[in-house]
């Protein structure tokens, strides 16, 4: 298990490179953009855990990506440290309004850079604003958007668990459950970007549970899609044998084998059309039984 996802945003290919190896070395999943294009769609499909970004980049300098990710929904809560050249008081406090998290000059210290990563990434964790198993919002930002519906009529949900996944990490081995969690958050964040709107909301819950914020009239496709392609894909996180029978062999409480049915999605939709609700405890016991009615009927 990794101890965080880093997206490095550097077009010196030497100082990309040494990163890279660097963090590697210490336990990150390490990615790389060479252009603020390139960081802003690998961070909408990978969800880092923090991002290291240059400010002066080919395409579009690191203060628009900044402002591009603090202003759509699915990303404003992902850690920014700034890395570049630029020392003037003026530029730091720029990107300081923009929404980073930290900021750091060049030439740096690769030391002190590793404890800023690791201390951002802890202080989000900390202040429950991310998952660390998947990069989502969870915790206050999930309560957060669930508060803003209250002013809202056309807003829909989706409660979404992972039927089958404490069978299989009982199997696999908890890295390999850890796994499937980051592989479901980063296909919910490939489905909302191919058919969600720019406000639409991912949430990590914790444990199985995930929450989809999105509009109304999008319940239904967005499930039947995320339902589908989680059933086309997972698989491969089964071995050869058990694909091909399609169930896990455990062993119960007591001693005995028995079959368990490959992972599944259980996702219950709810919109605002199912109210009036009250408070967002009404919308989070709501949605908890429209899951539970979801998998009484798989």
């Amino acid at each position: 298990m990794s101890d965080g996802r880093i997206l490095v945003v550097e077009d010196d290919f030497d100082i990309s490179n040494m990163l890279q190896l660097y963090f590697k070395s210490q336990g990150y999943e390490v990615f790389v953009a060479p252009r603020g294009g390139v960081a802003l769609e690998m961070t909408r499909q990978r969800m880092p855990n923090v991002i290291v970004l240059d400010i002066m980049l080919p395409d579009i300098d690191g203060y628009e990506v900044c402002r591009l990710l603090r202003t759509n929904l699915r990303t404003s809560h992902i850690p920014i440290i700034f890395l570049t050249q630029k020392d003037e008081r003026s530029d730091k406090i720029h990107g300081l309004e923009l929404g980073a998290d930290d900021y750091i000059t060049k030439p740096f210290d690769v030391e002190e850079l590793r404890l800023r990563v690791r201390n951002t990434i802890k202080s989000a964790e900390v202040a429950a604003l991310t998952s660390p198993s998947t990069g989502l919002a969870s915790g206050r930002l999930i309560e957060q958007q669930l508060r803003e519906l209250m002013r809202k009529d056309d807003w829909g949900i989706l409660y979404i668990g992972i039927s089958g996944l404490d069978a299989f990490s009982e199997f696999y081995g908890f890295v390999a459950g850890e796994e499937v969690l980051r592989f479901t958050g980063m296909l919910l964040n490939e489905i909302i970007e191919e058919m969600g709107t720019p406000d639409d909301f991912i949430g990590h819950i914790g444990g199985d549970d995930f929450i989809v914020v999105t509009r109304k009239e999008l319940i239904i496709p967005l499930r039947d899609e995320i339902v589908k392609r989680f059933a086309d894909s997972v698989g491969t996180h089964y071995d050869f044998m058990t694909r091909m029978q399609g169930y896990l062999v455990i062993q119960n409480d007591q001693g005995e084998e028995v079959r368990a049915p490959l992972m599944s999605l259980q996702v219950g939709g709810l919109s605002a059309d199912n109210g009036p609700f009250t408070d967002i405890r009404e919308i989070t016991e709501a949605a908890a039984e429209a899951r539970r009615a979801a998998a009484r009927k798989q």
